[in-house]
C-alpha cells in the first residue's frame, strides 16, 4: 500500500537547502499577501524566482496566509482561546481531516501552517482509497474527541468522491468503541455546509475563513503519533 501524500522527490524538495529556500520564500509570499495580492499569482511569481516545483509551490500556497486571514481564524478557534465550552456537536470535514491523519501516519510531509492549522499535499480529485492507516486515523480522531468530552460528531463526506460510502461505514464501525454519538452524512457540497457551522474541524482555509467557530485539534492528535514529518514554512 503506497504512502498517502508522499512523492519520492519530497526527500530532496523539503529538506536541507531546499527547505531553507522554502522558508525564505514563505516570508516573501506573506509580505505580498499582506499587501493585497492573491495567493496564486504570488506563489507563481515567488516560485518562478526560486525555480520551485509545483509541489513546493502548493506547499507555500497551503502554508502561508495573509495576516488578516490568520487573525480572523485565530479569533474563531475555540481551543486556542482556552474555551471550556465547546459545542455539543462538532462538524467534521471528513476527507480533509482523515487524509491529513493518514499522511502523518504514513511518514509523509505534514505542514504546520502560519494560521496554526495542519495541511498536507495529498490530492483528492474525486478518488479516494481506504488504506492500512485509515482505521487508525479514525480512531485517533474519535479518541481525542472523547478526551474533550464532545458528545456528538457529524462527519461530512463528499458524495462525488469514490468510496465515500465505504469510508462512512468504517467511521460508524469504529465509533462503536467510543462514547460519542457519531453520524455520517454523504452530501454533494461539504464546503458550503461547513462554512455555515460552528464547532468545525477542518484544515480547509476557505471553510476556516467563513465558519462560525472551529477546533484546531490536529496538532494535539499528531503529538500521539511517532516520527511525524513536520515541516514549518
Amino acid at each position: 500500500m503506497g504512502r498517502r501524500g508522499y512523492a519520492p522527490e519530497d526527500e530532496k524538495q523539503f529538506t536541507g537547502r531546499q527547505l531553507e529556500l522554502l522558508q525564505k520564500a514563505a516570508d516573501e509570499v506573506l509580505f505580498l499577501l499582506n499587501r493585497g495580492y492573491d495567493v496564486k499569482p504570488v506563489t507563481t511569481f515567488v516560485g518562478n524566482h526560486y525555480m520551485f516545483s509545483e509541489r513546493q509551490r502548493l506547499a507555500l500556497a497551503r502554508s502561508v496566509s495573509a495576516k488578516e486571514c490568520i487573525q480572523k481564524r485565530i479569533n474563531k478557534e475555540l481551543l486556542q482561546r482556552g474555551s471550556k465550552y465547546f459545542p455539543e456537536t462538532v462538524h467534521i470535514d471528513g476527507f480533509n481531516t482523515i487524509i491529513t491523519l493518514e499522511v502523518a501516519l504514513s511518514g509523509s510531509p505534514v505542514f504546520y501552517c502560519r494560521d496554526g492549522a495542519l495541511r498536507d499535499l495529498a490530492g483528492l480529485r474525486g478518488t479516494y482509497r481506504i488504506t492500512n492507516k485509515t482505521q487508525e486515523a479514525i480512531r485517533l480522531l474519535l479518541g481525542h474527541l472523547e478526551l474533550l468530552n464532545i458528545s456528538e460528531a457529524v462527519f461530512y463526506l463528499d458524495a462525488p468522491v469514490s468510496n465515500s460510502g465505504r469510508l462512512s461505514g468504517l467511521i460508524r464501525e469504529c465509533s462503536l468503541e467510543y462514547h460519542i454519538s457519531v453520524q455520517t452524512q454523504i452530501i454533494p457540497d461539504v464546503d458550503r455546509v461547513l462554512e455555515q457551522m460552528a464547532g468545525v474541524i477542518s484544515g480547509d482555509a476557505i471553510i476556516l475563513n467563513r465558519c462560525k467557530s472551529w477546533l484546531n485539534i490536529m496538532p494535539l492528535i499528531l503529538e500521539q503519533i511517532d516520527c511525524v514529518w513536520k515541516i514549518q514554512l
